[in-house]
């Protein structure tokens, strides 16, 4: 991984350190406990959190996510980096067992995402990247073997019939209203529900055109989408103002948001 900086080269080593450890889970019974928020987790987000810290902690750059402890804002709002993590990325889907799952790690620069990875535990995947580094698909086995990374580039076309990625887990009526914006450009859409980040695998590969959604979701569940599919020219932006997503905010809950890869962008502009 010579051609990545070591901070990068460090969260891609903890993302896959992490995936192995979920998959031992996985593929054993495990108890889930609900938390006070009302959302599931198990043995296999603590551990994954566990290790992805221990890689990412030593490189003294802040970290919040799904399971780390809380700084509160006045503290946060100090930070000029920080990693944002969510150690297990569709909890439901990992206790539902369908493999839709998958372990996010982004990098925020003064609330912007300048660095995001995405790893299927299961397909043994990761995307990865951003503006600076460009944008890359490796299988696991090919961490140390960079001269085998795929090197994602831009989509050229919306797909014809349009692709619409969604939620398993999550619907809304808002959506309904963006499927007819999406019918003024393509009569026929096709929907293909996913869970977790595993949706930006869609968008980064151009096989699918868009995500909305309409559902709450907190930061480190969009952070690294968000950077790998802005490097590929999409966006990801606040459903009513059209702005960016920005993170690191004092309330981590993301707003509505939409995104579209850069060939849905320029025919709905």
């Amino acid at each position: 991984m010579k051609e990545l900086e070591v901070k990068y080269q460090t969260a891609i080593l903890a993302a896959v350190e992490a995936s192995q450890i979920i998959m031992d889970i996985y593929e054993n019974d495990f108890d889930t406990i609900i938390k006070d928020d009302g959302s599931p987790l198990t043995k296999a987000d603590l551990a994954s959190t566990k290790i992805i810290h221990k890689h990412l902690e030593p490189l003294k750059i802040p970290i919040t996510g799904e399971e780390t402890d809380k700084m509160p804002f006045s503290e946060r709002k100090t930070w000029k980096e920080c990693w944002c993590i969510d150690p297990l990325d569709g909890t439901k889907e990992f206790i539902n067992r369908n493999g839709e799952f998958a372990v996010n790690i982004a990098l925020l620069r003064d609330g912007k995402p300048v660095f995001g990875l995405i790893a299927s535990p299961v397909q043994k995947i990761i995307f990865f990247g951003g503006a600076e580094t460009g944008v890359y698909k490796m299988s696991y086995e090919d961490i140390d073997s960079p001269q085998n990374w795929e090197h994602i580039t831009e989509p050229t076309q919306v797909n014809s019939p349009m692709v619409m990625t969604c939620s398993r887990s999550h619907h809304s009526g808002p959506v309904l209203s963006f499927i007819n914006e999406l019918k003024q450009i393509s009569p026929t859409i096709e929907f293909a529900k996913k869970g977790s980040s595993l949706k930006f695998f869609d968008l980064a590969s151009g096989a699918a055109d868009a995500y909305p959604r309409f559902a709450p979701t907190m930061e480190w569940d969009i952070a690294a989408g968000q950077a790998i599919l802005e490097a590929l020219g999409g966006s990801v932006v606040h459903a009513e103002t059209g702005l960016p997503l920005y993170y690191n905010k004092e309330n981590l809950t993301n707003p509505y948001f939409i995104a579209k890869t850069k060939p849905l962008l320029a025919l709905s502009s």
